[in-house]
């Protein structure tokens, strides 16, 4: 079974609740973005946009770098293959359950016509 670091998954998956954040990563992985570049399309304050841009920092989703007092901004795609490596896992144990279930159903059923 592949263990999963509970803390960076609810990290993840908080930060990618909100549709903003969600734009923002789909922003970034277009390329590196400074705030007011990412800020442009939401019509949100910069203060705001920076909040949304710690929460992504939080769940190492995004890294920054600095440049005097330019902030660039890219995407860090290892939190995204662990929840999605999660999301397979979870996948597959409901696939298998359900064709259990199925089998199940087709064999009561079919004891209940004859």
């Amino acid at each position: 079974m592949v263990k999963y670091n509970n803390d960076a998954l609810d990290n993840t998956f908080g930060a990618l609740a909100d549709p903003t954040r969600r734009a923002i990563l789909a922003r970034l992985a277009k390329g590196a973005a400074q705030v007011t570049e990412l800020a442009e399309p939401f019509g949100i304050s910069l203060p705001a946009v920076s909040k949304h841009l710690k929460v992504l920092e939080k769940a190492n989703l995004i890294k920054r770098q600095k440049d005097g007092r330019i902030h660039r901004f890219t995407i860090n795609p290892k939190p995204l293959q662990s929840a999605h490596s999660w999301i397979e896992h979870c996948e597959q144990f409901w696939t298998a359950q359900l064709a259990s279930l199925g089998k199940y159903l087709e064999k009561t059923t079919s004891k209940e016509d004859k």
